[in-house]
């Protein structure tokens, strides 16, 4: 069971979340706040394993807050779940440790699905958020001004290469898109892409699928 803490200073809105996830067996929602404040005083009492955070809060906003929770609760997951997709925001949120960043337009199994892989330990972002970052990531790599003779250094090389396979999921992967919606697309069995994407991390070093599209990025995979 996956104890949930809803966090949104619209009650109306913290209602529909809990009647939307109370259809899910392995979910449950064990308390509720109106802002950050109370997100923090809700997490000492509950010890919720995921905890859907709004931003844009009284009291105490939510990229605070969740800075201030994983910091007395780490084994804690927050996906923020908010209307706002302002880069600042974005990378704000990420920066103070959330594991996945999702607008209120969200279908409701995305959400889900979010959910349980924060509790798994992976991370979620949407896919118009997952361009954000990786164009963020690309932005900060690139040099300031080369000189003109100065040599490119060579690209970096993996230990072990993926193989095609790999590659195409890889792809889907940094696109955003689930294990569902993967082995939809390549014809295979979901079990297959769990595998498979074990075998990306490993091979590319990454703790989770965002990171794994990150150094996919780097190392021009993707």
């Amino acid at each position: 069971m996956i104890r949930l803490l809803l966090v949104d200073d619209q009650s109306l809105f913290r209602e529909g979340l809990r009647t939307l996830l109370s259809l899910h067996e392995d979910l449950q929602v064990v308390g509720e706040a109106g802002n950050g404040l109370e997100a923090l005083a809700a997490a000492d009492t509950l010890q919720p394993d995921v905890v859907l955070m709004d931003l844009r809060m009284p009291a105490l906003d939510g990229v605070a807050a969740t800075r201030r929770l994983l910091a007395a609760h780490p084994a804690a997951r927050v996906i923020v779940v908010t209307t706002f997709d302002d880069d600042e925001l974005v990378f704000d949120g990420l920066r103070a440790g959330a594991v996945g960043y999702l607008l209120k337009d969200v279908s409701s199994d995305k959400l889900v699905e979010a959910i349980r892989a924060a509790a798994r330990g992976e991370s979620f972002l949407q896919p118009s958020i997952a361009a954000k970052v990786l164009a963020e990531f690309n932005r900060l790599e690139r040099p300031a001004s080369p000189s003109p003779s100065a040599t490119p250094p060579p690209p970096p090389v993996l230990a072990e290469p993926l193989s095609e396979r790999e590659l195409d999921i890889l792809r889907l992967l940094a696109a955003g898109d689930s294990n569902k919606e993967i082995a939809a697309a390549l014809y295979i069995t979901e079990g297959t892409v769990k595998n498979h994407v074990t075998n990306i991390l490993g091979k590319l070093d990454a703790r989770d699928r965002t990171q794994a599209a990150l150094r996919a990025r780097e190392l021009g995979l993707i």
